[in-house]
């Protein structure tokens, strides 16, 4: 019996730079039925180590054979498995190029099994909204208390994007990425998620977020989302990206 049934949707906007260096799909695996992958990546210092993340991440879920029942470490490995290949080829490509180049990276995986599963890596965020109500937020935390448990000054590890040597990112040669995982496993119609980059969540309460996407379609959320965030920018608006998730009763009734 299906628990829920997926309505979904990405969307983008350049802001007022010169290229669009975020990507974002919704993905199926080939061996996978009934699971979905929702990754968004903002590349930094050029678009290549977005595309790896996305590359990567259809390869690596292509390749997955998910367990007959609920499984959700195995489904964060996978994540962490798309983290760290990425990571891996995009330092290969440096040395290639000469060019370093870094990407954030957000992952969500749902199985029919109610599982919901996320990654993160830098400044893209993930939001889960229960029936609007923002119920959790990725964020530096983790991160930050990482850096304090190595023994790093707290204030230096909070000021860690200034810091080449401690910026978490993918393709970054002098630190490994660090991957935060979350996760729920009561994932049900009424949960809604939001994937995004920090050209949108930088104008927006958590409340306002989940008021737009709770009573409109994932197409409608993001073009109203879009719009007040060109407004609210004044002009001085970098790259937009979004990927949102909802979960609605097999019926088409919350």
């Amino acid at each position: 019996m299906n628990l829920f049934k997926i309505e979904a949707g990405t969307a983008q906007h350049i802001g007022n730079r010169p290229r669009q260096n975020d990507r974002v799909a919704i993905l199926t695996g080939a061996r996978a039925p009934g699971y979905a992958l929702a990754v968004l990546a903002d590349g930094i210092n050029g678009v290549g180590g977005a595309e790896q993340v996305l590359h990567t991440a259809r390869q690596v879920f292509d390749n997955f054979k998910p367990a007959e029942g609920p499984n959700p470490e195995r489904l964060a490995q996978l994540l962490r498995d798309i983290v760290h290949e990425t990571h891996m080829v995009i330092k290969m490509n440096a040395v290639t190029t000469g060019e370093e180049a870094h990407a954030s990276f957000v992952g969500l995986l749902l199985s029919p099994h109610g599982e919901a599963v996320w990654a993160h890596v830098g400044d893209s965020r993930l939001y889960r909204f229960e029936d609007g109500q923002c119920v959790l937020r990725t964020g530096d935390a983790a991160y930050i208390e990482h850096l304090v448990a190595d023994r790093l000054p707290l204030e230096s590890a909070r000021n860690h994007r200034r810091s080449k040597l401690l910026l978490n990112v993918l393709g970054n040669s002098r630190k490994e990425p660090f991957v935060t995982v979350g996760m729920h496993t009561g994932a049900a119609a009424g949960d809604q998620f939001l994937l995004c980059t920090d050209g949108l969540w930088h104008f927006f309460t958590d409340a306002e977020l989940g008021a737009a996407i709770v009573r409109a379609t994932p197409r409608e959320a993001s073009e109203r989302l879009i719009n007040k965030a060109a407004e609210r920018s004044q002009g001085k608006w970098g790259n937009c990206s979004m990927a949102i998730i909802k979960l609605v009763a097999p019926n088409g009734e919350q």
